[in-house]
């Protein structure tokens, strides 16, 4: 029995897995997803060009069918998906996509919303004139040719190309491994550039940049910054920041001023940005616009973004180039295929490998036509002997018994070749007129000057790549367009803050959460008596608990009770009118469910010798550099590390020399130096700054200033005033001293506040009920006593905070005062003042 043969090799699995991997990883990379340096184009563009070509799909024949085409690409050339060829192909068509279109469409070829083509038996589509130049002389044996498929017919390996259409018209693609990412440039810059490196091949890069300024858009838009423009230039690699061009109009009945965008950065979907903006608005991460509309139309692009009153058109374009698409990055990845292999390539050496590419291609249809001509001209010599000797060549053919004998009798006689003699026994009598031979001795002498002159071309480089330039200046001439994409310098960039006109803003906040800003020029100086203005309406149970004046460029610190900062310009605070409550804080910054702000800061500069000092509800305290806060990101950053029973209760700003007072609602306080706290990073948790019992907890930090007194005020309604100088300063860490009795009449102290003589404060109670009293009816008494009657509560009821009053009334003397106080941290509007309050 005869032996089967084994013919089976044991192979590992991983050595297979790789080798198959790795042989399908370069399948994408050069059969699908990359371009070719020379041409600009992936296998499935050039086989839909080289299609249409061969249907005679050119632009000066009527439009085909899609269908037609992408049959065709499928059945001859590119044996994949229907559906991707005519994506491929519906791209070349789109103006937002190609800024030199390859395919002229007629029909619904989607839209910058991203809608999606007709169906490829609905529309139609031929190739534009640009292409046309990309396959320009393939017939003259320019490139060389592979078989397709199923080798059955042939195909171009490259396109001929004319002008640099990889920097033209950019390129994208995801490979194995690997991507490209090439933006478009313009075509009179992109050839400008090749003349530049063709009369000097070292020409350096920053004057090559000035000819080639950079990446131009087909949806156009502003370009921000040279920096990434020309890492990409150099190295292949950078990032390009893209802007939309926005403008501000103002509407002539309604006043309000709106946003127009004109035109988007390129491969934004216009759709999904308003969608986009109109949830930013739902959400409330953007205020201040009351309309979105899209207005788009066959004249161009128009989105309308319309505005609240008063609200500052900068500002908010500014937070949508930060929160939208309305500015992107264009990641530059300029990788592409080099004699097969994939390359990251700058501009300089893709032009390079571009007219090495032309250089081959007029050289080989230089040699092209020289052969025919040559063959031409053969021909024509033979001719011309025979109507020189016609008679003589007449009778050797009368002669002649049969053409093969007539052919190599001329041949013999004549000295003729082969294709001479055949070319005579082929003339036609009506040759042997005089006017005819006249035109034969003037196309052999055309021959001989075209011959001379590819000649000359093949044997000087330098007539060699005068051609070159000239074909480039041609194209560029008939095709190029100005610069749709505007370069901005990064020295030219104007931040929202250079639009804002720096200036005094009075900003309040009430004891509910509500913040806004007025310009302090509403308000004009002010005798002591003067009747004021309000400064704010709020509900019932709202008052002002805060008064800041700030420049519109100074920044404001918001601390929330679970130990975070957020940072906000005083002009991204909402200007309201003097009457308005303002907006809800939570509404302004991205706090959390259940996180309240404690505590506000206005700053102008964050210096190094200036601290934020804090407190914590557990007796904790903390002191930071004021630098530290410099950077501060969107959704705030830790500024002290809370434990989970903790709450941060007060902040301030001190010069790093000052006394800090603690007091407790067991009615205790303590003075210490701040120099007993040393500075701490930001996500630290502090030291102890005031002990108490279990069940006890601190309820105010102040910074002592010299003449004013502490208010202290008890659950019950009972308070006092005691002078700061009774307080002697203490070592940081102990249980302090009594400044208010509690227990029995009183209850605990909850609240205790540094003022001067002229303040008012506002006590709250558990039912809602407010009262405001002027300090001045309050007297200064010693520390261990159990003060006066501040308020009369009822049954259960007890007061459940005190705090200054910032708020008016129309029948007090009423004054908006520079701030100037450090225990305030803000300004009083109940006060008196001879000089310095503002007033409208």
């Amino acid at each position: 029995m005869e032996e089967t043969l084994n013919t089976s090799v044991p192979v590992l699995i991983e050595d297979e897995m790789k080798r198959s991997y790795l042989d399908y990883a370069m399948s994408v990379i050069v059969g699908r997803a990359l371009p070719d340096a020379r041409d600009g184009l992936k296998p499935v563009h050039r086989r839909i060009l080289y299609a249409m070509q061969d249907l005679g799909s050119t632009h000066d024949k009527p439009f085909k069918k899609s269908a037609r085409v992408v049959g065709d690409v499928i059945g001859k050339y590119h044996p994949h998906g229907d559906t991707a060829v005519y994506d491929a192909m519906v791209r070349m068509a789109q103006p937002w996509s190609m800024r030199h279109l390859l395919i002229d469409g007629q029909g619904n070829f989607g839209s910058v919303d991203g809608d999606s083509p007709a169906a490829m038996r609905y529309t139609e589509a031929r190739m534009s004139r640009v292409a046309a130049e990309l396959l320009a002389d393939i017939d003259k044996n320019t490139v060389d040719f592979a078989p397709n498929y199923d080798e059955s017919l042939k195909e171009p390996k490259v396109l001929p190309a004319k002008y640099p259409n990889l920097l033209v018209n950019g390129s994208q693609g995801i490979a194995v491994g690997m991507a490209t990412n090439i933006p478009p440039h313009n075509l009179g810059e992109t050839i400008n550039a090749a003349i530049a490196l063709v009369a000097n091949p070292d020409v350096d890069d920053d004057e090559l940049m000035q000819v080639m300024q950079g990446p131009d858009f087909p949806t156009g838009g502003f370009i921000y910054g040279r920096k990434g423009i020309r890492d990409a230039f150099i190295s292949g690699r950078g990032s390009v920041t893209m802007r939309a061009k926005a403008l501000i109009e103002v509407n002539s009945k309604s006043k309000r001023e709106s946003i127009i965008i004109e035109e988007l950065p390129y491969q934004v979907n216009k759709a999904n940005l308003i969608e986009n903006i109109a949830h930013l608005v739902r959400d409330k991460k953007i205020e201040g616009i009351s309309d979105l509309r899209d207005e788009s139309d066959r004249e161009g692009m128009r989105i309308a973004i319309e505005l609240k009153r008063g609200e500052i058109p900068e500002v908010i374009l500014n937070n949508l180039y930060k929160q939208t698409q309305l500015q992107c990055n264009f990641s530059c990845n300029m990788l592409s295929l080099v004699d097969g292999q994939p390359k990251l390539c700058g501009v300089r050496e893709l032009l390079l490998h571009f007219l090495d590419h032309r250089r081959q291609v007029v050289t080989r249809r230089c040699l092209f036509d020289l052969a025919k001509a040559e063959a031409r001209a053969h021909i024509l010599e033979g001719l011309l002997i025979a109507l020189d000797n016609i008679d003589e060549v007449i009778k050797l053919i009368r002669a002649s018994a049969t053409p093969a004998e007539a052919k190599v009798g001329l041949m013999d006689h004549f000295k003729l070749s082969d294709k001479q003699s055949q070319a005579i026994l082929d003339m036609r009598l009506h040759r042997l007129t005089g006017l005819e031979r006249d035109k034969i001795q003037a196309e052999f002498d055309e021959l001989m000057k075209l011959i001379a002159h590819l000649k000359a071309i093949l044997a000087d480089e330098k007539l060699l790549m005068g051609v070159i330039v000239e074909e480039l200046e041609h194209v560029r001439d008939k095709y190029a367009d100005p610069r749709r994409s505007i370069i901005m310098d990064e020295t030219a960039e104007l931040s929202v803050e250079d639009l804002i006109t720096e200036e005094d803003m009075v900003v309040t906040i009430s004891s509910e959460g509500y913040i806004k800003r007025n310009a302090a020029s509403q308000y004009r100086a002010q005798r002591r008596g003067g009747k004021g203005k309000t400064a704010m309406t709020t509900k019932d149970e709202d008052f002002v608990t805060q008064l800041m004046v700030a420049s519109t460029h100074d920044y404001l610190l918001f601390f929330s009770d679970r130990g975070r900062v957020f940072r906000k310009k005083v002009y991204e605070v909402p200007q309201a009118g003097r009457s308005a409550r303002g907006k809800a804080l939570v509404n302004l910054l991205p706090v959390e469910k259940d996180e309240k702000i404690s505590a506000t800061l206005a700053i102008r500069e964050f210096g190094d010798d200036q601290f934020i000092v804090m407190a914590t509800k557990n007796g904790v305290i903390k002191k930071t550099k004021l630098s530290e806060y410099k950077n501060i990101r969107t959704n705030g950053i830790i500024a002290i590390n809370i434990d989970d029973d903790d709450d941060l209760i007060a902040v301030d700003v001190s010069n790093g020399s000052q006394d800090i007072m603690l007091c407790a609602s067991n009615g205790k306080a303590i003075r210490f130096a701040e120099s007993d706290a040393r500075p701490m990073g930001r996500s630290t948790r502090g030291v102890t700054g005031m002990r108490m019992a279990e069940g006890e907890h601190l309820i105010s930090m102040t910074l002592v200033v010299e003449n004013a007194s502490l208010l202290a005020v008890s659950e019950n309604g009972f308070g006092k005033r005691t002078s700061v100088s009774e307080y002697n300063v203490q070592k940081r860490g102990g249980q302090g001293v009594f400044t208010l009795k509690t227990g029995g009449r009183n209850g605990n102290m909850i609240g205790a506040l540094l003022v001067l003589e002229d303040d008012q404060v506002m006590m709250m109670t558990d039912t809602g009920r407010l009262v405001r009293i002027k300090l001045d009816t309050v007297s200064i008494i010693g520390r261990n006593t159990q003060g006066v009657k501040l308020f009369g509560v009822e049954g259960k009821e007890r007061v459940i905070g005190a705090v200054r009053v910032v708020d008016k009334s129309d029948d007090e003397d009423e004054s908006l005062e520079e701030p100037g106080d450090a225990e305030a941290g803000a300004t009083e509007e109940g006060g008196a003042a001879e000089d310095g309050a503002i007033e409208e």
